[in-house]
């Protein structure tokens, strides 16, 4: 984790949330055997609610919003995620820098660069 969002996570004043998308992306490759997706997403989602963060379920806007977005990137978790971001007025949190090609709704916080 970047140092910069470890500390906001410390310091948060507004509660983080994750996205059902994000648990059902781990859950697909895990259940793949892609390597690096070995966690159970199950258990994910515990430690994320025993930590405080918030669970942001899959709306139909969210869905919907999807068709509004520029092609910028073709990951349709990616595209989801963005689509929830703006719908719900919230900020996605990023290691994918490809992603802030969508405006302020998204911030890159270290990681992939594309």
């Amino acid at each position: 984790m970047p140092p910069a969002l470890a500390k906001d996570l410390e310091d948060r004043k507004d509660p983080f949330c994750f996205s059902v998308a994000s648990l059902w992306e781990v859950a697909i490759k895990t259940s793949l055997g892609k390597a690096g997706f070995t966690v159970d997403a199950s258990q994910l989602r515990q430690g994320l609610l025993r930590e405080g963060f918030q669970e942001l379920g899959i709306e139909a806007e969210h869905c919907l919003a999807v068709q509004h977005l520029p092609w910028v990137h073709r990951d349709p978790f990616d595209r989801l995620l963005v689509a929830q971001a703006i719908s719900s007025e919230r900020t996605l949190l990023t290691a994918d820098r490809t992603l802030e090609r969508y405006g302020p709704a998204v911030h890159w916080v270290g990681g992939k660069e594309n």
